[in-house]
Order: C-alpha cells, then structure tokens, then sequence
C-alpha cells in the first residue's frame, strides 16, 4: 500500500537526513485519526509539486517529526489544465473540485454564472471558497498528488479574460459539433475546461467565451452533471496526452 500523505511547510533546499515537522491539525489528524507511529513511513508534500518520503521519528498530540530519505518533485505534465467549475447546488460543487484534484487539475476557479442557483456573497462567499480549498487538500493527499491545485473565485468577466490568457481553452457543451477527441491540443503551456451549473452555460456567456478563444467541445452523447462534467473532460484529455 503507498505511504500516507500529509501537507507539511519545506522548500526544495531540504536534503536526505534532515527533519521536518508537520504540526496543527494536519498533525492532529495523523496520529489522532490515522494513528501514525514512530517508524512508520510516510510521504509529505509542501502542496506545491515538491514532496518526500520519510520515516517518522518524534509523535505528539500536535507535531509529527519526520526523517527525510528522499525528495520526489511531481513530473509536471507539458499541457497542464485547470477548470473554471459553475457554482453549483448542495453537494455537486465539492464534489467536482474533489475529482478535479484527484485527476490533476492545477488550478481551479469558482464560477458565478447567470444561472447558478447557489451565489456567492460577502462572508458566505469565503466560507464555500476556503471549503473548496479544504477539499481539494484532501482530495490531493487522497490521490498522493504534491500539488494542490490553487483556488479561486472569478465572474463571468474574468473567465473570459482568463481565456484570452490560456494556450487552449474548452467549453463543455452539449450542442458542441466537435468532440474533445478531434480537438488540436498545443503541446504545451496551461489549458481550461469550463463547466456550466445545472441550467447549463446561457448563450450570452458561450458567445463571450468563444469571441475569447474558447472552443465548445463534447464530451459524452448525454448530458452530464455540472459535478462530474470536468472530471470526465480531464480523464478523456489524459488518455489524450498519452497517444
């Protein structure tokens, strides 16, 4: 079975043999919930792309001490994708950034789109956008990924203008004429995957997304949930990678 991850702070100056501390709750959680004990292996990452694996030296109630053996850096893939998600109702939205993360999403952006249900404002805003950031530290260490994607919020206004800043850009749409399949991927550089809520993505906004760059794409021959959407997109850009 793989080593545990847990989220610690050190830079890539740390060298074989030198101790790093994991403390707070991420600590708490090690020895509390995953009653991690001295000896055991473990692997923990700065959530940036560096991680290590090491043997756990020191226990407390609220610090771990680790022995590094190694430093692993995540192999960034040469065209890395993030997804602009639309807010979506309960549990749908936690969901997606769950299994964005899980699939390597680097990046992240909460979408407030005309017709979301849920909308984000004032103190209420921060709670949902700090829980998307919780899950997606989870999500990470669920999937041993040292890379926790970055998180953010953005309007309509800023999705375009994140598109105009992308090397590719994907809308997921349903009345798209081209699957994701036959899309001329660039070799590099960072791509989006835009996902609409529930009501799907209105035509005011596809038409801004396109006059940016944006290019509607299919993705399935039904209708697919704002929450899994992305999930499906990245897996099938994946395979793509590979080919």
């Amino acid at each position: 079975m793989t080593d545990p991850l847990f989220l610690a702070e050190f830079d890539d100056v740390v060298r074989p043999g030198a101790l790093v501390v994991v403390a707070g709750d991420e600590a708490h959680h090690a020895v509390s919930v995953k009653r991690i004990a001295r000896g055991e292996s473990v692997l923990l990452s700065n959530g940036h792309g560096l991680g290590l694996r090491g043997t756990v030296t020191e226990v407390a109630k609220r610090q771990l001490s680790v022995e590094v053996l190694e430093l692993i850096a995540d192999e960034a893939p040469r065209l890395g994708w993030g997804v602009v998600q639309a807010l979506a109702k309960g549990d749908r939205s936690d969901l997606a950034v769950q299994m964005a993360t899980e699939l390597g999403a680097q990046r992240i952006i909460a979408w407030q789109a005309s017709r979301s249900i849920v909308r984000w404002q004032g103190e209420r805003g921060t709670k949902a956008l700090d829980k998307w950031r919780a899950t997606a530290r989870e999500a990470a260490k669920q999937a041993r990924r040292f890379l926790v994607p970055e998180i953010s919020a953005a309007s309509t206004a800023q999705v375009v203008a994140a598109i105009a800043e992308a090397d590719v850009a994907l809308v997921l749409h349903e009345d798209a004429e081209q699957h994701i399949a036959h899309v001329e991927l660039p070799e590099e550089g960072l791509g989006l995957v835009i996902v609409g809520p529930e009501g799907g993505i209105s035509p005011e906004e596809l038409d801004a997304f396109v006059a940016a760059g944006a290019r509607p794409v299919l993705i399935s021959d039904g209708v697919l949930r704002t929450s899994t959407a992305g999930a499906v997109a990245l897996g099938q850009l994946d395979v793509l990678a590979r080919r």
